[in-house]
């Protein structure tokens, strides 16, 4: 089964709750909720929704994943959180900081921890995490430690899977949060996600990149039907305009460029490209409203 959702709530909780089955609670990363909040969270989603729960910096961070009383202290109020919310999975994300000489410290963190019936899954950060030496000798001590290896798949795959996989998808370019994914990429994704789960494992797939929400929406519909949903409507003009009408004018063009340059529109039907690419052929200056630069877009793209 492949099971998707976000890292955090992009939108109201009923909203979610409406459109998904699965969230990863982020919060927790950055504060301990009160166990009568995160039961109040339960409570209010539906009853087959499930939660997995990022781990408090204070082990990942702080302690850098070092056996101390703070580190221990944060793991057994992590699992508090996780017996609230019915969470099975517990993520712990080190910092890019956290190199490959630490694994020593990780492996010793993982074998004394008392993680009871939770599925730790650890994200690793870094390219030298990816080296293949690393990721053999990575793959020897979570195997062992049955520990579950989490990476962004477009990155590389894990060195180590039990019979859960879990992808984190951070998104891609320059700036990897500000990014939507397109079709033949989901396409890829599907392919991927689709490998595990023919291997009999429980794969979960999570967004964490700007257009999240609507990422996972498409991404479930391609799963389920084969098909990819439209990312705007009708292709030309107006899909660009349905992108930059949102924005806020006056506007320059190299504001629009970082607002929704990294936003996907469909030229024509089946052609998905950024809106980057179009605002790049307009005059460096700045536009009073949309209808300017639907003017601008279609002396110079010819756009209908």
């Amino acid at each position: 089964m492949i099971k998707v959702g976000c890292c955090g709530f992009p939108t109201s909780m009923k909203r979610y709750f409406e459109n998904y089955g699965l969230v990863e609670l982020n919060s927790t990363f950055y504060e301990y909720p009160k166990l009568e909040t995160v039961r109040g969270w339960r409570e209010k989603a539906p009853e087959n929704f499930e939660f997995t729960v990022k781990a408090h910096q204070d082990i990942s961070h702080k302690t850098k994943m070092q056996l101390n009383e703070t580190s221990k202290q944060a793991f057994e109020t992590m699992k508090q959180i996780c017996k609230t919310l019915n969470a099975k999975i517990l993520l712990i994300q080190t910092p890019g900081s956290f190199r490959p000489d630490k694994l020593g410290e990780a492996e010793k963190y993982f074998a004394n921890v008392n993680r009871e019936d939770l599925t730790l899954v650890w994200e690793t950060r870094g390219p030298e995490w990816e080296k293949p030496e690393v990721m053999e000798k990575l793959n020897q001590v979570l195997k062992r430690l049955n520990v579950v290896h989490v990476t962004d798949p477009f990155r590389t795959l894990p060195a180590y899977t039990s019979q859960t996989a879990y992808f984190r998808l951070h998104g891609l370019g320059k700036e990897p949060y500000y990014y939507q994914y397109t079709d033949e990429e989901l396409r890829k994704l599907g392919e991927t996600a689709k490998k595990f789960e023919a291997e009999g494992k429980m794969v979960y797939v999570l967004f964490n990149n700007l257009s999240m929400f609507e990422d996972g929406l498409r991404f479930m519909q391609y799963l389920s039907t084969g098909k990819f949903p439209k990312i705007t409507g009708t292709p030309g003009l107006e899909s660009i305009k349905s992108v930059i009408e949102k924005t806020r004018y006056p506007a320059a063009k190299s504001m629009l460029a970082k607002k929704v340059g990294w936003r996907l529109v469909e030229v024509e039907e089946g052609k998905q490209i950024r809106l980057g690419e179009l605002l790049a052929e307009l005059p460096s200056k700045t536009y009073k409203n949309a209808d300017e630069i639907l003017k601008e877009l279609k002396a110079a793209k010819k756009l209908d």
